[in-house]
């Protein structure tokens, strides 16, 4: 890890710490762990069970997207690949997008592959996985919407969601539509720069830099006109998302309370959108924005919804974090050192 990225990190954990801080402090510490206490340790190890299934259904997902672009990994190495891919997002302020660079290199290491096609690889898989997102959100608001009144706290984050998404969309529509200008024309205004900054030859770079990018919105058209492989790893992503909702509902049943999937299903994506927060995978803000949510939408106290938040994300956070760094670690990535 270079100085630039170690001070990032150090600054992203201490905000982490920051959060966790005040979240507890407003919740009451002692209260959260009197609850993890009383956790049936049955049913915690029910929710890590069903974290390990989300990664597993997500890796199938990386490696469908992979063997689109002729990429053929086994399926437990394309668990350990996905898992140190979680790793690199999740240590890295900004979540996904901190991530994928760390993430394409472990792709390409493994698999001998371009390092821009791993790039599309891992991109393609974050992207699709925004589409059961999005309707998660919409039914299951639309459902809770039939039992109880909105709050303007639900209201704001789902506005808040949909205003983001939709703007993502609109980016990511309008670079498509312009892939051909863009890799025709910012090679010849960023390679002089970074020749400066390099001391390479600019001609030769934005050789490089073209044909990088050229490849990369190739690769890009591939994934999304392979339709059955695109329909599979549409489904997997939300057999994932589905896995994740029964593994915070087992949290929940650890302490005793019995919380409606429904509500789960657009609180869990409202509350990922967190990760965007320039905290190493979104930690403390994920967390926090778990507990605004659940808490007036579940009437469960909050103590308690902090208890099983952090269960949940022990799940979801940590343990993709040991695994995948052991991963990363055993194939000999050393992007993050």
């Amino acid at each position: 890890m270079d100085e630039r990225n170690r001070h990032a990190f150090i600054i992203g954990a201490v905000g982490a710490v920051a959060v966790f801080a005040v979240l507890f402090f407003f919740v009451g510490a002692r209260s959260v762990i009197d609850s993890l206490l009383s956790a049936e340790p049955s049913l915690v190890a029910g929710t890590f069970g069903l974290a390990l299934c989300w990664l597993a259904a997500w890796s199938l997902m990386l490696r469908t997207v992979l063997a689109s672009l002729g990429i053929h990994i086994p399926i437990g190495k394309s668990f350990l690949v996905y898992a140190g891919a979680v790793f690199a997002n999740n240590v890295t302020p900004f979540g996904q997008a901190g991530g994928e660079p760390i993430a394409a290199l472990l792709i390409s290491k493994v698999s001998d592959a371009r390092y821009e096609s791993g790039l599309v690889g891992i991109a393609s898989v974050d992207v699709i996985n925004v589409v059961p997102s999005i309707s998660l959100i919409l039914v299951g608001v639309a459902y809770y919407a039939t039992t109880a009144a909105l709050g303007s706290r639900l209201e704001t984050a789902v506005g808040s969601a949909v205003a983001l998404i939709g703007g993502i969309v609109i980016v990511m529509a309008l670079v498509w539509q312009y892939h051909t200008t863009i890799a025709e024309r910012l090679p010849s205004i960023i390679a002089p720069r970074l020749g400066r900054l390099d001391r390479f030859d600019p001609e030769t770079l934005e050789e490089e830099i073209a044909d990088r990018m050229g490849r990369f919105f190739e690769n890009i058209e591939r994934v999304a006109t392979d339709r059955w492989r695109l329909v599979a790893v549409t489904g997997l992503s939300l057999c994932g998302w589905l896995f994740q909702t029964a593994a915070l509902t087992v949290a929940f049943a650890a302490l005793g309370y019995d919380v409606p999937a429904y509500i789960l299903l657009f609180v869990i994506p409202l509350a990922n959108l967190a990760g965007a927060a320039p905290l190493p995978g979104g930690l403390g803000g994920i967390e926090a924005a778990f507990v605004t949510l659940l808490v007036p939408t579940t009437g469960v106290p909050a103590s308690a919804v902090t208890a099983a938040v952090l269960i949940f994300r022990g799940a979801i956070y940590w343990m993709p974090v040991l695994i995948g760094g052991l991963s990363v670690s055993a194939f000999g990535v050393r992007a993050l050192r």
